[in-house]
């Protein structure tokens, strides 16, 4: 296994919060609610996630066709089903663009839903352009996947989520936050990305940052944490995948860092492991991001996301955070498509369809999400923070709003389409 490839399965483990698998009451709700099965023409929609190589990363492509299933037996797209075809890049960026050529110049697929790859952002963005056919993925990590006209991930990805939480606590202990260290692995488009914002963020403060990228293949925490306290940091931030930042959280605690510094990670530590990993030492002083609201709310859109999964997934398909962002990338992918006039639809419509979403709400986002026709996606950038509080991650009441300085075109744009706060 290439370090690549280990990284990448580190970010997985630490990401993946399965719930596991729960009957609920309610009958899922998708698209018309007829109860009927369509049986008109399919609609090709497509979506590629990597299943096969160093781990199993296709959480959001599962739920997005569990999500279709119950689409189909409830009318479809106005009688129409959609055929969902599903495609495995094996982590890999050659197998990567292959699949997407199968799946839009051979099956004609109007459009690429629920994505989740780490190398599909850079592999494809030369053929989705070209074709002109959006990808409504769930889950973008590298910078890539935030910027193309034609790719729009309904997760907020690292960078986002680094910065929001260090804002969090700046704002809990007002005046006293004023130099920060971002702690990442130095993958390229990823790692000193992912923390640029948080350090950006705080120096328009009036304070100053660092970043530390380390090789993930050769970790040595004790060394890495002794560089954080050599800057004198209010906050050190974890930017890391669960199984990297344990053995981080362990060396600070043999330097009896908790009372002195403030810790925060991203969404790739909001894993029901993770408390539990790092020891009750650590309850109640480390923030950590969420990208949506908790898997397990008990909201409406929640209660039928889990029920979709129960009836239409498989007992074995994740229920976590990526699950939820396939939920909706196929949700508003499929009320965009019942929008239309079913014997019209086409590549060609469906982009255009789909550029035009401007607001799309759900008790899973905590501001509307949209598509827009804006030269790149990045709409999910408000969401809430949880505290690590006996032995769980227990979520702070409201939203934090991210003041990343790379989002400023995004919030401009946002302003063109009546949705800016």
């Amino acid at each position: 296994m290439t370090l690549r490839q280990m990284i990448f399965a580190a970010v997985i483990a630490a990401l993946a919060a399965c719930l596991g698998s729960a009957a609920y009451a309610a009958d899922p709700k998708c698209g018309a609610g007829t109860g009927k099965a369509a049986t008109g023409e399919p609609i090709v929609v497509g979506g590629i996630v990597s299943i096969t190589g160093p781990d199993n990363f296709s959480s959001s492509g599962l739920a997005a066709a569990a999500y279709f299933k119950c689409l189909n037996a409830n009318g479809g797209v106005n009688g129409r089903p959609v055929k969902y075809l599903l495609e495995d890049d094996a982590w890999n960026p050659e197998q990567s663009s292959q699949v997407a050529a199968k799946l839009i110049r051979d099956q004609k697929a109007v459009a690429l839903v629920g994505n989740m790859s780490f190398v599909d952002c850079g592999a494809n963005q030369g053929i989705y352009e070209k074709e002109d056919i959006m990808v409504i993925a769930g889950v973008g990590v590298p910078r890539d996947c935030f910027f193309q006209k034609n790719y729009a991930p309904t997760n907020a990805g690292p960078r986002v989520s680094n910065t929001k939480a260090v804002m969090d606590v700046a704002r809990t202990y007002p005046g006293k936050i004023k130099r920060v260290v971002c702690i990442a692995p130095n993958i390229p488009n990823v790692g000193e990305w992912s923390c640029t914002g948080a350090v950006a963020w705080i120096k328009k403060q009036g304070g100053d940052g660092k970043i530390i990228a380390f090789d993930p293949g050769s970790l040595d925490a004790t060394s890495i944490v002794l560089e954080a306290m050599a800057f004198r940091p209010d906050v050190i931030s974890v930017g890391t995948p669960k199984g990297l930042a344990v053995p981080i959280f362990a060396a600070a605690e043999e330097q009896g860092l908790a009372e002195k510094v403030h810790f925060t990670g991203p969404a790739s530590l909001y894993n029901p492991d993770f408390p539990h990993a790092i020891g009750k030492y650590w309850d109640g002083k480390v923030t950590v991001d969420m990208e949506l609201n908790a898997a397990n709310a008990g909201t409406p859109d929640t209660l039928n996301w889990l029920a979709v999964m129960d009836k239409y997934g498989q007992g074995s398909d994740p229920r976590d955070t990526f699950s939820q962002a396939g939920y909706l990338a196929a949700r508003v992918t499929a009320e965009t498509l019942l929008k239309m006039d079913p014997a019209k639809i086409d590549r060609a419509s469906v982009t255009t369809a789909l550029r035009n979403v401007n607001r799309f709400e759900s008790d899973m986002f905590c501001s509307p999400w949209y598509i827009g026709n804006g030269p790149r996606h990045n709409a999910n950038h408000a969401g809430p923070v949880s505290q690590v509080k006996d032995g769980k991650l227990v979520p702070k009441p409201g939203c934090v709003e991210s003041e990343d300085p790379e989002l400023d075109d995004v919030h401009a744009f946002e302003k063109t389409i009546g949705i800016a706060k």
